[in-house]
C-alpha cells in the first residue's frame, strides 16, 4: 500500500480499499486488523477525514465522509470501524472538548499516532446509557475511574478510552489512556461480525486519571459528549451498511450472469431475478437517505440527528436484506470463508443492533413524526440514548 495525495477523501478511500481487498477475508479469519494497515489508513488521512485540517484531518464534507465509509465498508466493516470510532472520539472532542484537548488529542488522532475507542456500553447499560453505573470520581486534581465496559470496538489494541461514567449521580465522560495502572482488557474472539474490529471489554480498576482528562462538565456527559460520538457513530454506520448493500449486489449479480443452472445462466431464472430486483431497491433506497442526512448535516439542520437514525436505520436494513439475497445467489460459493457476501452477511446483522438497536431506532422515527404532528410525549427517563456495542 502506498499513500496517495488525491484531494477528494472518497478516492483515497477507493484506492485504498482496491489495495487491501484481497486481504480482507484473513484479516476476518485471524480476528485481528494489522497494525501496519491502521498506520497506512491514517497515512491516507482517512483516520481524521472530516476532521479541520487545522486539527490534521482532511477536512471532508458529510457526504464525502460517508462516501469514504461506504467504500471501506464495502471490503471490510471492521476497517470501516475503525475509522467509526477514531471518528466518534474526535467528534466528541472536536464539539465539547477544550482548546487544549483538542491541541493534545485530534492531531495524533487524525495520524494514527493514537488509536482510539469508546467506551459506554456495560453489562447492564446497552440501549439506556443513562444506567451506566462506572464510578469517576473526582480526587482534587485527579479523577479516579472503576467499572467494566463490554464489547468496545478496537477495545484490544486502543491507546486511550472516552469513557462514559457517572460522577455525584450525573453522566460524566473522560478520556483514560491504556498504559495506565489498572486499566485491564479481555479480547473478545468469535463473535457474529465485525471479527477483525479487535473488540475487548474493558476493566477500569480505580485508574487515576487528571482532571483534564475530563470532557465537559458532570451531567453532560451523556446527552452532549456521548450524544456526539453516537450520532457519528450512526451516520458513518449508515453508510458503511450502504457499501455492503452495494459490494453484495455487485458480487451477486456478476455469479448470476456467469453461473449455469441446468444449462441456464442464473440471471434467467425469475426467482433470482426478483431477489435482485428487490436488493436494487433496497440498496438504492438506503444510499438515499443517507444523502439526505448527509446534506442536512452539513446545512447544519437540526433535523439531522433524527434523519441519521432514520438512514442507519434503513442502511442496516437493506445490508442485511441484500446480503441475505447475495448469498441465496452465490449459493455454496456465498458460504466460503474467503467469500465477501458472507462476512457482510454476518457483519450486517451487527449493524442492525450496533449504534441503535432497529427496534430503539423505530421508536425514536415515531416520536420524531409524532412531535411533528404536535404530540407531546409523556416524560421518558432522562439521559435515554441508542445502543452501543
Amino acid at each position: 500500500m502506498t499513500s496517495t495525495t488525491a484531494a477528494d477523501p472518497a478516492d483515497l478511500a477507493a484506492r485504498f480499499a482496491d489495495a487491501v481487498r484481497g486481504d480482507a477475508a484473513a484479516w476476518d479469519a485471524r480476528g485481528e486488523l494489522p497494525a501496519d494497515v491502521r498506520r497506512a489508513l491514517a497515512r491516507d488521512g482517512l483516520l481524521g477525514a472530516d476532521l479541520p485540517p487545522c486539527h490534521g484531518g482532511l477536512g471532508a464534507a458529510p457526504e464525502q465522509l460517508g462516501e469514504v465509509c461506504a467504500r471501506l465498508g464495502g471490503v471490510c466493516g471492521s476497517l470501516r470501524a475503525l475509522v467509526t470510532v477514531q471518528g466518534m472520539v474526535g467528534a466528541a472532542l472536536l464539539r465539547w472538548g477544550t482548546a487544549g484537548q483538542r491541541e493534545r488529542w485530534l492531531p495524533a488522532l487524525a495520524r494514527g499516532e493514537l488509536t482510539a475507542a469508546f467506551a459506554a456500553t456495560e453489562a447492564a447499560a446497552g440501549s439506556d446509557l443513562g444506567a451506566v453505573t462506572t464510578a469517576v470520581e473526582r480526587d482534587g486534581d485527579t479523577y479516579t475511574v472503576s467499572g467494566e465496559k463490554r464489547w468496545i470496538t478496537f477495545g484490544e489494541v486502543a491507546d486511550v478510552f472516552l469513557v462514559l461514567g457517572r460522577t455525584d449521580g450525573r453522566t460524566a465522560a473522560v478520556l483514560v489512556e491504556a498504559d495506565r495502572p489498572g486499566v485491564r482488557r479481555e479480547p473478545v474472539r468469535g463473535q457474529l461480525g465485525l471479527r477483525a474490529a479487535q473488540l475487548a471489554h474493558v476493566r477500569f480498576d480505580a485508574v487515576r486519571v487528571p482532571s483534564e482528562n475530563a470532557v465537559a462538565p458532570p451531567g453532560f456527559g451523556l446527552s452532549h459528549v456521548a450524544g456526539t460520538a453516537l450520532d457519528h457513530g450512526r451516520f458513518t454506520v449508515a453508510w458503511g451498511c450502504v457499501g455492503m448493500a452495494e459490494a453484495c449486489l455487485r458480487a451477486a449479480a456478476e455469479h448470476a450472469v456467469r453461473r449455469a443452472q441446468g444449462g441456464v445462466v442464473l440471471a434467467e431464472h425469475q426467482q433470482v431475478r426478483s431477489l435482485l430486483g428487490r436488493a436494487v431497491v433496497d440498496g438504492r433506497a438506503a444510499r438515499e437517505l443517507c444523502l439526505r442526512a448527509a446534506r442536512l448535516r452539513a446545512a447544519g439542520d437540526p433535523d439531522a440527528v433524527a434523519e441519521t437514525v432514520a438512514a442507519k436505520y434503513a442502511a442496516a436494513r437493506a445490508a442485511t436484506s441484500v446480503a441475505g439475497s447475495a448469498v441465496q445467489v452465490l449459493g455454496a460459493a456465498g458460504c466460503a470463508p474467503d467469500s465477501l457476501v458472507g462476512r457482510c452477511y454476518r457483519d450486517a446483522k451487527v449493524m442492525e443492533i450496533i449504534e441503535g438497536s432497529a427496534q430503539v431506532s423505530e421508536l425514536h422515527i415515531a416520536d420524531h413524526l409524532l412531535r411533528a404532528h404536535g404530540h407531546r410525549a409523556a416524560p421518558r427517563r432522562p439521559e435515554r440514548e441508542g445502543d452501543h456495542r
